[in-house]
């Protein structure tokens, strides 16, 4: 099954863990595969550590794999059980790591730990979600099980040597669950910070042209998991609302347990002309297309901590209409680089009518927003090397 994936033995390996790599696409797995780029681009040797996938994605680097199971509606994320696979605790036994970076705190951040205590060496753990809402939705019908779980989470962050979170508000979350050590900020990189070097109203309307949207539209854009959590049924009111505004379209982009009722329910409430379901796309170059050629990226999800998507449509010029209070919000000054709503579909559907009349501002909003929430990884990743740098120096 793959299992005994040969491992490096080259010295000084960049350990990046994590639960979720391709073909599993979501923001925490792009920010491993870039680091991973990026380490390389700057002569690093970087290893990944992730649950085995039937779908075998090659990668110019290290991926050591082990023993995992399907979980049930979520496809195509897997349940990883190092516990059971006798290959995966030799093998990384066996590599020589300079430093570790869990980017999750479940089964591939339990093996970051084991390898810190026997190989001594430092171990950054990165807080990128609300794990407690995700476990009690995975848990509704066994929630003795969630503080259980929770617990094991704070065992592991307290177990790193540094913690960081994407962005400041975050830490409230991290203090909420228990968390009393120091936290570091540091945030992601966008893959798509260089893609428009010209005019950007030119560059949207090529992307209109190539994905066959009419330029009389005022077209919004979700892309993520599709599950409830991330605000999708204040999507859909928002929709039924505007059903007679025949210039508002969404597209969602993406794919969960929710895809489903999503389907029945267009065709329930007759939306089949407004919202186009796309899937998931992980071609980049095609989502950067999608992303540019909106008006509005629609985000209404109180779940999300620092979420990718909203600076991706910021990089493509398109700035992101969040819920006030949510994390996600936090990067968003209202009417200058984005907007900010209340949890009220009313209110929504008012700015919504009202921003596709000011069609001219709303572009000028998401240059503000590509001109100050837009960062490239190269930078990030940059940063992050310096980091761990000082972390091996602070563990010798």
């Amino acid at each position: 099954m793959g299992f005994k994936a040969s491992y490096p033995k080259e010295k000084g390996l960049y350990g990046l863990f994590n639960d979720s790599f391709p073909p599993i696409i979501d923001g925490v797995t792009l920010t491993v595969e870039n680091y991973a780029y990026w380490i390389t681009q700057r002569g690093g040797t970087p290893c990944i550590v992730t649950p085995w996938n039937p779908e075998e994605v090659k990668t110019p680097y290290h991926v050591m794999r082990y023993l995992s199971l399907p979980i049930q509606n979520r496809h195509p994320y897997r349940y990883g059980y190092p516990k059971l696979d006798p290959f995966i605790w030799k093998r990384l036994k066996k590599t020589n790591f300079k430093i570790l970076h869990s980017h999750c705190p479940f089964s591939s951040g339990r093996l970051a730990v084991y390898v810190k205590k026997y190989q001594k060496v430092p171990l950054i753990g990165t807080f990128h979600s609300k794990y407690k809402e995700d476990l009690q939705h995975s848990f509704r019908l066994f929630p003795f099980c969630v503080p259980i779980i929770m617990k094991r989470i704070l065992n592991f962050f307290n177990s790193c040597d540094e913690v960081w979170i994407p962005q400041r508000e975050v830490e409230e979350t991290v203090r909420k669950y228990g968390y009393k050590g120091p936290l570091t900020v540091v945030e992601n990189g966008n893959d798509f910070a260089s893609l428009i070097n010209g005019d950007i109203r030119q560059y949207k309307l090529g992307a209109k042209k190539r994905l066959g949207f009419k330029e009389k539209d005022f077209n919004l854009l979700f892309v993520g998991q599709h599950i409830w959590e991330k605000g999708l049924d204040i999507i859909l009111r928002t929709i039924e609302e505007l059903k007679d505004i025949e210039t508002i379209k969404i597209n969602f982009i993406g794919d969960g347990y929710a895809t489903n009722d999503i389907i029945k329910r267009v065709k329930d409430k007759n939306l089949e002309d407004k919202v186009k379901l796309n899937g998931l796309i992980t071609n980049r170059e095609k989502l950067s297309d999608y992303y540019a050629a909106s008006d509005l990226f629609f985000f209404p999800s109180m779940y999300d901590n620092a979420p990718l998507v909203v600076r991706e449509a910021a990089a493509m010029g398109t700035p992101a209409l969040l819920l006030k209070g949510s994390t996600a919000s936090e990067v968003i000054r209202d009417l200058d680089n984005g907007y900010l709503v209340d949890k009220n579909v009313e209110e929504i559907t008012g700015m919504i009518k009202q921003l596709d009349k000011e069609r001219d501002k709303v572009l000028q909003t998401g240059i503000k927003a590509r001109n100050t929430l837009v960062r490239s990884w190269e930078d990030v990743v940059g940063e992050v090397m310096d980091r761990y740098e000082i972390a091996i120096k602070n563990c010798r």
